[in-house]
């Protein structure tokens, strides 16, 4: 179903579709200007969980080794036309099975957008510190142990 791949793994045109798709989604549908493209992108180590439907990438997250004590997971979408189909739960549960995976010793932190909180909680994710703003949208810092 997903596919995993690092960055030196993933074809040109599948790196496109995943940066058009993050593109569309957080700049774009979010009206948030920000560096959308950063250096955990091309990390060797940063694992790339993604689907395709059709053409389309349907799903995606990033997975990656935040520092000594945590993995994370970040850029978590589902494009527009796929929501409603139960991806996300499928997503998140990747997600999670590719940190503990590749970082089998470290906790999981996300910075969930703050509507997000509940869904992420249904994954055994707590709450840490309060609510902050990041490119104008409110965030929670959130870890799975």
């Amino acid at each position: 179903m997903f596919s995993i791949k690092s960055y030196n793994e993933l074809s040109k045109d599948e790196l496109f579709a995943i940066l058009r798709v993050r593109v569309d989604v957080f700049v774009v549908e979010q009206t948030c200007p920000y560096p959308e493209i950063d250096e955990v992108d091309n990390n060797a180590q940063t694992q790339h969980v993604f689907l395709f439907k059709g053409q389309q990438v349907a799903a995606y997250a990033r997975c990656y080794k935040k520092n000594e004590q945590f993995s994370a997971f970040g850029r978590v979408l589902v494009a527009e036309q796929f929501r409603g189909e139960g991806l996300a739960t499928k997503l998140v549960q990747t997600a999670i099975d590719t940190c503990k995976e590749h970082w089998p010793d470290k906790a999981i932190m996300i910075g969930a957008q703050c509507y997000l909180t509940a869904f992420y909680q249904q994954f055994g994710f707590e709450n840490v510190g309060d609510d902050y703003l990041e490119d104008g949208i409110p965030h929670q810092d959130m870890c799975l142990k």
